[in-house]
């Protein structure tokens, strides 16, 4: 367990965990490091180093009011990243992650990384628009604000059932994904909460996209639920210069962390490390 203080004066809790190359895993919205556990004992099993860090306003990170927005979010991990001087770096990053991961190269380059994986994730943009009819309405991301704002328990209750596909015939979710995923999600300040829907909705990495010059790894369910392949994950694998894209058949938004799809991705994250 480890703590280091932003530029803004707000502290940002990770973990990290074995030797060797440094794996930087950055989670998605509602959820914290945690939720990288899998992976980062894999990747230390392995051989590698892992970290992960929670964003502020989520997990044990501090809470400040301001500061939810991907600029913000690329500069704490670039101070992650300098003041842990890491090297040689793979940044591997969920949902809401992917983004934070995008504008970090997109702001700081790859002077730092070797490799780059986008797993679920939300660039090159989330919200629909006659440019991206593939996209999430817009009222969908009001019903998320409202949801969080009227009733948040129930609400991160109710939105672990389309996380992981809980609702789809034949899934191996189990009761403890859904349980992982509330109580990380409480852990997440309101304030956070709201204005990472923003944040993650409307912001366009197109650009951060095309200043990618490493090998990147694309992972996305095309049963995604929460981010809908054919607007990002596949739009991101033509955008990127060097891009593999790997769709899981029936994969959820939660691929990490349900039975079957982890196993299944830990493979290919091992695989990719390797190459």
């Amino acid at each position: 367990m480890g703590r280091i203080t932003t530029r803004d004066n707000v502290g940002i809790h990770y973990k990290d965990w074995g030797s060797g190359r440094p794996v930087v895993f950055i989670h998605g919205w509602p959820l914290n490091a945690d939720a990288w556990e899998d992976q980062m004992k894999w990747v230390a099993d392995n051989g590698f180093r892992g970290i992960a860090h929670d964003r502020r306003g989520h997990g044990r990170s501090d809470q400040p009011w301001d500061g939810y927005d991907f600029d913000t979010f690329a500069d704490d991990l670039d101070e992650l990243m300098n003041q842990l001087d890491l090297q040689d770096t793979t940044l591997v990053a969920h949902s809401m992650g992917g983004g934070e991961l995008a504008r970090y190269i997109g702001r700081h380059g790859t002077r730092r990384v070797r490799q780059a994986v986008l797993l679920s994730a939300v660039p090159p943009i989330m919200i629909k628009s006659d440019t991206n009819p593939e996209g999430v309405p817009e009222d969908v991301l009001t019903g998320i604000k409202n949801g969080i704002l009227t009733e948040r328990s129930q609400f991160w209750k109710d939105t672990a059932e389309g996380f992981f596909g809980a609702n789809r015939p034949g899934n191996k979710v189990t009761q403890g994904n859904k349980d992982a995923f509330w109580f990380m999600a409480m852990h997440q300040s309101i304030q956070a909460g709201v204005k990472c829907v923003d944040a993650f909705g409307y912001t366009d990495f197109t650009q951060d996209l095309r200043s990618f010059d490493v090998p990147t790894l694309v992972v996305h369910g095309d049963d995604d639920q929460v981010v809908p392949i054919d607007a990002t994950g596949r739009k991101s694998a033509k955008i990127i210069a060097d891009a593999t894209l790997k769709v899981y058949e029936g994969g959820s938004h939660g691929i990490a962390l349900v039975p079957g799809d982890k196993e299944k991705f830990n493979r290919d994250l091992l695989e990719f490390l390797k190459s």
